[in-house]
């Protein structure tokens, strides 16, 4: 993680929980997922490349129904399904869990692209920062995505026959990844398919949460995020070891195939999502010229309506700004495998403890957090993550030997405190979006602000990109990383003074008792 707290979806890993969506692999290229990631998601561990979303996004306002949250309440003292984070694991809601999950596991090859890009390939930090936010672009335009499958059904189903087509286009980018990519301008493109591959399935996914987050208390749609980002972490742990001993083992080829069968689960689950076939009638007018013109112009005029409201306009903002601050991350990957000699099985267990870490976060935040009015969890977490960051400096310089304290045990423990705060900083986000989305228009609006959330990390990725080489920070020289280090840390008190764009919300409140500045 670079400034502050970072923790986000990336396009491989929209894992990534936490603020930073943009990861070269698996929602934070990382999370993200990594949040984006950028999931964006398991959370990279602190000292990898990239961290992205975070991600998560969108979806449809029709189609196949999900449970309401009040169902789920009259049904729990009879339910026949169990639950988790206090949500029933409905088929539905497992399918949301498990595409999550592959989020999650696809951090397997997080760590075989950073060394591929810079061992194989032999970027530099400032060119691996900027193929991850190249990478991350399909994050972007996710209500593109949402748009589509809400108006261009498959062989009869608006979201079953888009997330089987999302696996295999997954599993064709790591192919490739594993078989005929040979230069950072290939590697980038085939990490694009894959990060198209989670951003589409994840907008898809998210539309459920969406729909029942509507008009619930935050508690509520607090525990609907965390399954989802629970689900992810999970899928980082089940990963995170063998990343790294892969990577030494067999080599990055080998792991980019292994990874190329993971996005297949996506498809298969695609069966249980609870949705009917769209009648061949219906179809035929939605795919004719002037109902897709017709439908496209309504989804424009409700957009553009929505988006213009102070009440959503300006919360976006923050969370635009708060992402947009510079990180370091890619410089610091190079430090540690270049100058401390970090080895890919040791970094496996860094992120094996950040992934654990990523699931402790999101209990914090679910148990203890989710009652917290949003500004003062803003407010508070970054504070702490700024102070926390600048403890990488402190490795840089090699001040905690001084104190009796490896190098690598300082990097385990200073990764697990700021992945757990940066798991917790993230997860209002998520709740705050998913809150200002209007009746009629979850799937594009939230798939809208998570894009804007994560266009602000792609933002931050290249601006600490440019740092990078203003400051000199290379492959072999490193003396100016401790003051990159700072400055990026310090960036990310910047948007703190606007936090009065943030809605005055207590856990109680609900989405028409928002109170805005």
């Amino acid at each position: 993680m670079a400034s502050g707290v970072s923790a986000g979806r990336d396009p491989y890993d929209e894992e990534a929980a936490g603020r930073r969506p943009l990861e070269l692999d698996g929602r934070d290229a990382a999370a993200a997922a990594s949040s984006s990631d950028h999931r964006p998601g398991s959370v990279i561990p602190r000292y990898q490349v990239g961290s992205m979303k975070g991600d998560t996004s969108s979806r449809y306002a029709e189609g196949s129904r999900l449970l309401s949250t009040d169902d789920v309440r009259k049904s729990k003292p009879g339910s026949r399904y169990y639950t988790a984070f206090g949500v029933d694991l409905s088929p539905d809601n497992m399918a949301v869990a498990i595409v999550y999950f592959v989020q999650g596991v696809l951090g397997l090859a997080r760590l075989a692209v950073s060394f591929y890009l810079k061992d194989d390939l032999h970027l530099d930090p400032a060119e691996t920062a900027v193929v991850s936010g190249f990478s991350s672009l399909p994050w972007l335009i996710k209500p593109l995505y949402g748009f589509i499958s809400d108006s261009i059904p498959l062989f009869g189903y608006r979201r079953r026959s888009y997330l089987f087509l999302s696996g295999l286009l997954g599993a064709l980018s790591w192919s490739l990844m594993a078989t005929v990519v040979s230069s950072k301008y290939s590697a980038a493109s085939s990490i694009l398919l894959g990060s198209l591959s989670v951003a589409f399935s994840d907008v898809v996914v998210d539309s459920m949460v969406v729909e029942r987050a509507r008009g619930e208390s935050q508690s509520t749609s607090g525990s609907l995020q965390s399954l989802c980002w629970g689900s992810s972490a999970f899928g980082g742990i089940v990963s995170s070891y063998f990343s790294g001993s892969f990577v030494d083992t067999y080599g990055v080829r080998f792991v980019f195939g292994v990874t190329a069968f993971l996005p297949l689960m996506t498809s298969a689950v695609a069966v249980l999502v609870n949705e009917h076939r769209i009648p061949p009638g219906e179809r035929t007018f939605l795919l004719s010229g002037s109902g897709f013109v017709e439908s496209s112009k309504q989804h424009v005029r409700q957009l553009w309506t929505s988006v213009k409201q102070p009440n959503i306009f300006l919360p976006t903002l923050f969370i635009f700004l708060w992402q947009a601050t510079p990180q370091s991350d890619s410089a610091m990957f190079f430090f540690i495998t270049n100058k401390l000699g970090f080895t890919p099985e040791f970094l496996g267990r860094v992120k094996l403890v950040t992934s654990i870490a990523s699931l402790l976060g999101v209990g914090l935040y679910n148990y203890f957090l989710k009652e917290i009015p949003l500004r003062k969890i803003f407010l508070v977490t970054t504070i702490i993550g700024s102070v926390l960051g600048m403890t990488q400096v402190l490795l840089v310089t090699g001040l905690n030997r001084q104190f009796g304290i490896s190098d690598e045990w300082f990097s385990i423990g200073d990764s697990l405190i700021i992945t757990v705060l940066g798991q917790a900083s993230f997860m209002p986000v998520l709740v705050l979006a998913a809150k200002l989305c209007p009746p009629g228009m979850e799937a594009t609006l939230f798939a809208t602000l998570m894009s804007i959330s994560n266009a602000g990390s792609v933002t931050g990725s290249l601006v600490g990109a440019g740092l990078t080489r203003v400051f000199g920070v290379t492959r072999d020289s490193f003396g100016n990383l401790p003051l990159l280090i700072v400055v990026c840390n310090l960036s990310s008190l910047l948007p703190l003074p606007l936090l009065g764009l943030l809605p005055e919300e207590s856990g109680g409140t609900d989405n028409g008792e928002m109170k805005h500045n």
